[in-house]
């Protein structure tokens, strides 16, 4: 099973614009929130998403890989606290992400919806794990707390 996961993503990683439809959502209804470095700006979602950023050397790092698999297995838990995950996987293109972050090899970086950076790690990290951290953050606190109050 993951030697299939790692074929279609490494053939969607290929081709950016495949990988963008594949964002595009499914029938599910599952919104699109995974999206390659160069296609966006941090500034599109300051104030509105957190940003999950994946950094590896190569589409084919295991890895990246096994974050990926993590990622989409948990898609809506990620959704469900306005993330948005980011992949970077070619060090040779010098984009911005990296000349701000300066990965080297795997790292993952979790940004608050301010820009703060809040989690940096050198190794794939379980959705649980990192929703957990999401939901420490003051932000995260709040809008659970008028989330809670609009139920009522």
């Amino acid at each position: 099973m993951q030697k299939i996961f790692a074929l279609v993503f490494m053939a969607l990683m290929a081709n950016p614009l495949a990988a963008q439809d594949s964002a595009e959502g499914d029938a599910a209804g599952v919104p699109p929130i995974i999206f390659p470095a160069d296609q966006v700006d941090l500034n599109e979602f300051l104030w509105i998403k957190r940003p999950l950023i994946v950094f590896a050397d190569a589409p084919a790092d295991p890895q990246f890989l096994q974050q990926m698999e993590f990622i989409t297995a948990r898609l809506d838990a990620l959704d469900a606290r306005d993330v948005v995950v980011i992949t970077d996987t070619a060090p040779d293109a010098g984009g911005d992400l990296r000349r701000q972050l300066r990965p080297r090899g795997f790292m993952l970086v979790l940004m608050g919806k301010d820009g703060t950076i809040y989690l940096r790690k050198p190794f794939p990290w379980d959705v649980r794990e990192i929703s957990r951290t999401i939901d420490k953050l003051p932000t995260r606190q709040r809008e659970m707390r008028e989330e809670q109050q609009g139920d009522s």
